[in-house]
């Protein structure tokens, strides 16, 4: 006899935990032979505004902790990720892609995570600065978090792609509240499992499933939230580039998943200038 097979339903995440909706909707993901592979949470603006206000909370000891430990945090990301590597490739293959192309897919994004956690206590070295001036002052240029980054991604993304775009954001010590592709969701929850179990604090990275349509203007309008992410290719790029102007929050058109970078940190940063006196001594020149 033939069995009723149980899909697995994918919750969102939200503040280090799996709540399901708070409209009690979901949705089917199908394949590209319109056969359903799992039930998907259908996101609320509701939910978008719990997910902000605990990433807010989040953010400040996040950005906190040390660079160094954000870099070993990073890295245990990829350990673990590397440890659950089968059951990637196999959601991956669920959403069409083969077993070739899935396995080098999930090393590409396990290698990303790896890179971008090598440039925790590094990026800011390379790109901050002393500057010269004509007072006796010491002038130094120093990157701050931006925030609370809302990213948005592409409806063709999957695991690479999230992986690329969310690494830099908090690498840099921001939190993040993230909408997951409409078309491609598997991997987002699970990698959302992935981060749950490794040492990333609650909070700094949230997780929502469902109508981008539905879901991009209570993240582009709320007053928490500092920056957006979005791709060039968007169709509401430009409403939320309007929507983004009552607070100015800076809107960053991602760049290509295959491309990685110190920019893709400092797209994220503020850079902040402080001036330090010179005090003369006797005639020697001493900093305080």
């Amino acid at each position: 006899m033939s069995r009723l097979e149980v899909l697995k339903t994918y919750k969102i995440f939200i503040g280090g935990k799996f709540p399901r909706t708070e409209s009690g909707r979901y949705y089917k993901a199908v394949n590209s032979k319109g056969v359903p592979v799992a039930n998907i949470c259908l996101s609320s603006r509701k939910d978008v505004r719990n997910a902000v206000q605990i990433a807010r909370k989040a953010q400040g000891p996040w950005q906190e902790r040390s660079a160094f430990n954000r870099g070993q945090i990073l890295y245990r990301i990829a350990e673990i990720l590397e440890g659950r590597s089968s059951q990637f490739v196999e959601e991956l293959m669920l959403q069409d892609y083969s077993k070739i192309n899935a396995t080098k897919e999930v090393e590409a994004a396990i290698d990303r995570i790896v890179y971008y956690a090598g440039w925790c206590d590094k990026f800011n070295q390379v790109s901050s600065s002393v500057n010269p001036v004509s007072s006796s002052h010491f002038n130094f240029s120093t990157n701050e978090p931006v925030g609370l980054v809302g990213l948005l991604l592409p409806e063709s993304s999957s695991l690479l792609t999230l992986v690329s775009y969310l690494m830099p954001i908090i690498a840099g010590g921001n939190s993040c509240v993230l909408i997951a592709s409409e078309r491609f969701p598997l991997t987002a929850i699970t990698f959302a499992e992935v981060l749950n179990t490794s040492d990333v604090p609650g909070g700094v990275v949230n997780i929502l499933t469902g109508a981008v349509a539905e879901l991009w203007s209570p993240l582009s309008t709320h007053m928490d939230v500092n920056a957006l992410s979005v791709d060039l290719k968007s169709p509401y790029l430009k409403d939320i580039q309007l929507a983004a102007v009552e607070n100015l929050k800076r809107v960053m058109c991602m760049h290509s998943a295959d491309e990685q970078g110190l920019v893709n940190i400092t797209d994220f940063q503020e850079l902040k200038t402080t001036w330090h006196p010179i005090e003369n001594i006797g005639g020697a020149s001493n900093s305080y």
